[in-house]
């Protein structure tokens, strides 16, 4: 916003402006070559100013036109460098397996369900027999070290509560005691199944 100015036989000066409240402020007079504070212009240093008009190319390199507009066929690689555009060739070849993962698992569930003729007969299925674990060896022995891991930690637990109520340092068992004591055969066999599978 600039400042109004009036000039007047005797120079430049500042109008007077009214208050918020109302009372008149003097007019100023304003010497040659003065520009108030709302005016002056941001300093920039010299870094600042160069890196503003400094372009992305090499000294005396001007861009052609050629470059400046994108072909069609390249689309958003055209500025892209090697690793870049191998980047996102990783990443299109990974959405893709994820897509053709999802079918896959999609066709397995698909075959897997039988179809009856008849509406009265029903196959029944039983919910002992899991789904088939994935033929992934490194995610199945994950998977088993983690059940082991947690396994051990809850034998542990239920060894060491054993040894509170030997001692008489638990007087009462609650019921989720009896129930955590009562299942401390059947966490030994299944930690040691699991460590002979593995």
């Amino acid at each position: 916003m600039a400042t109004p100015y009036l000039e007047d036989d005797n120079g430049k000066y500042i109008a007077s402006t009214q208050r918020p409240d109302g009372t008149w402020r003097k007019p100023r007079k304003v010497r040659d070559g003065y520009t108030p504070q709302e005016e002056v212009p941001v300093y920039e240093n010299k870094f600042v100013k160069f890196f503003k008009v400094k372009s992305d190319l090499p000294p005396g390199m001007s861009a052609p036109e050629s470059q400046q507009q994108k072909p069609p066929g390249d689309g958003d690689t055209a500025g892209l460098s090697k690793a870049a555009k191998r980047n996102m060739k990783r990443k299109e070849k990974r959405k893709q397996q994820q897509e053709d993962g999802d079918v896959d698992s999609a066709s397995d569930a698909v075959e897997n369900v039988s179809i009856s003729e008849d509406a009265d007969e029903k196959t029944p299925t039983s919910k002992s027999d899991p789904p088939n674990p994935p033929d992934d060896g490194s995610a199945s022995a994950a998977e088993r070290a983690k059940r082991l891991k947690n396994l051990k930690k809850k034998l542990r637990q239920a060894e060491d509560l054993q040894q509170k109520v030997d001692s008489g340092e638990i007087d009462e068992v609650t019921k989720d005691q009896m129930e955590k004591l009562s299942r401390v055969d059947t966490l030994r066999d299944e930690v040691l199944q699991l460590e002979r599978e593995s």
